[in-house]
C-alpha cells in the first residue's frame, strides 16, 4: 500500500508537470460540481438536564460557480443539494432537517499563473431549515428552525488537469446558528458552525 501511495503521488506530480499552467483571466468564468460534507460543532445547544442537542454531520453534491474579475479577484457563489441532518438530544435521535447553504463570496487567488491555484475567500451566508420531522421523544410535536445569516471564510485550491478542466479541494467555516422552537416554545439558539469540506471537478470557460 505504501508503494501504490507513492507510485500514485509521483504520477500525480509528473501530471501536474506535463501540463503547461493556464492563468485565469478577467471574465473567465469556472463551474464546479462535486461532493461536500457540512460537519457541525459538536454540543450545539445546552438542554441540561435533558442533555445537548447535536447535529450530526450531512453529505451532499455541491456546485460553485465562480467569475473571475480579473486574475486574482474573483466573486464565488455556493449551492447545494439539500443537506440532511440527524439530530440528538443526549445521544438518541429526536428529529432530522434538511437545510441548504447558498454562499456568496470574493475571492483572491495567490498564483494564477500556476498549476496549483491556491485561494482564499470571505462572504455572507444564507441558511433554510426545511422538512424539519420528529421522531422518538419528540414524536408528535413541531420543531422548528429559524433561518441564519452569517460570516463565511473559505480557502480552497484550483489543481490544473489541463486549460479548461481542473481538480478543486475547498474548505469553509461558516457561521450558521437558528433559534429552535419546539410546539412553539423556545429551546434557545443551536449553534451549529459547521467546517465544510468539499472535492470538486471544474471547468473552466
Amino acid at each position: 500500500m505504501k508503494r501504490f501511495s507513492i507510485a500514485l503521488a509521483a504520477a500525480f506530480a509528473a501530471l501536474l508537470l506535463a501540463v503547461p499552467a493556464s492563468a485565469h483571466e478577467g471574465g473567465t468564468w469556472i463551474a464546479r460540481a462535486g461532493v461536500g460534507t457540512v460537519q457541525p460543532e459538536s454540543k450545539n445547544l445546552d438542554l441540561s438536564p435533558a442533555g445537548f442537542i447535536e447535529v450530526d454531520d450531512g453529505t451532499s453534491l455541491t456546485l460553485t460557480l465562480t467569475y473571475m474579475f480579473n486574475q486574482k479577484w474573483a466573486f464565488d457563489v455556493l449551492a447545494a443539494w439539500p443537506f440532511s441532518h440527524d439530530i440528538e438530544l443526549g445521544g438518541v435521535k429526536v428529529a432530522s432537517t434538511d437545510h441548504l447553504p447558498p454562499t456568496f463570496s470574493a475571492q483572491y487567488h495567490f498564483m494564477p499563473d500556476a498549476k496549483f491555484q491556491p485561494y482564499v475567500g470571505a462572504g455572507l451566508n444564507y441558511t433554510t431549515f426545511f422538512s424539519t420531522d420528529t421522531t422518538g421523544p419528540l414524536a408528535g410535536t413541531k420543531l422548528d428552525l429559524d433561518d441564519s445569516f452569517g460570516l463565511a471564510l473559505q480557502v480552497g485550491a484550483d489543481i490544473e488537469i489541463n486549460e479548461k478542466w481542473l481538480v478543486n479541494v475547498d474548505f469553509r467555516y461558516i457561521d450558521i446558528e437558528t433559534d429552535a422552537r419546539l410546539d412553539g416554545a423556545k429551546l434557545g439558539t443551536v449553534a451549529i458552525n459547521p467546517w465544510v469540506y468539499a472535492l470538486a471537478v471544474g471547468y473552466r470557460f
